[in-house]
């Protein structure tokens, strides 16, 4: 297919609605729902065109990994014009958002946690990603907590990401909203034990 005469933007654009058309189908269907075929359709272009950004199906499946880990690394992204405490509280509370918690997108996590294991490439992948988010996370966890080593930070950053994904795949059960909220502030509790730890301990009654 020849693309000179499309202009930069338009090309991105088709890419992106490509991408996003594999996650649609990978959420769906899972890994042996997604072709080419499948995503031309959900992206309503040509197969060509698909095929003229994505080789095959693996380069397809490594590019959804890739889109997914710079998603995670947004979620703890730092925020120069913010305190640190305050960048470490809305990180962790970003991770229950309203546009995480529902049943696509966590779906589309549990395929890809599933791919992870099919393919060496993709684990690696996949590997690769997880460990920058939690490296990213401890960062945020030492900015505000200063008091901690960097190997606490990490160790911290590992509990917390035990009780995320729980609270991702427990809700795809239906669990409730209190049960969301008390798992966020038992993350933030970690996170901030040992400096104000009174403050963030998640049994302490809050005000309303």
């Amino acid at each position: 297919m020849d693309t000179r005469t499309v202009n930069p933007g338009e090309q991105v654009d088709r890419q992106s609605r490509i991408l996003e058309a594999a996650l649609t189908v990978l959420s769906r269907h899972g890994i042996s729902g997604v072709s080419m075929r499948a995503v031309a359709r959900e992206a309503d272009v040509a197969l060509g065109l698909v095929n003229y950004y994505y080789e095959d199906k693996a380069s397809l499946i490594r590019a959804i990994l890739h889109r997914i880990d710079e998603h995670d690394r947004m979620l703890v992204e730092p925020d120069p014009g913010s305190p640190p405490d305050e960048q470490l509280r809305n990180a962790l509370r970003r991770v229950a958002g309203a546009d995480l918690l529902t049943t696509p997108y966590l779906s589309l996590r549990l395929h890809l946690w599933a791919l992870a294991q099919a393919h060496e490439d993709f684990a690696l992948i996949n590997a690769t990603a997880f460990d920058r988010y939690l490296d990213a996370l401890a960062t945020l966890i030492g900015n505000a907590n200063t008091g901690l080593t960097r190997a606490e930070c990490r160790e911290r950053a590992d509990d917390i990401v035990v009780i995320q994904n729980g609270m991702w795949l427990t809700a795809l059960l239906g669990i409730d909203k209190a049960a969301i909220q008390r798992s966020i502030l038992r993350t933030e509790h970690i996170a901030f034990a040992g400096q104000g730890a009174n403050e963030h301990d998640p049994d302490r009654p809050r005000e309303s």
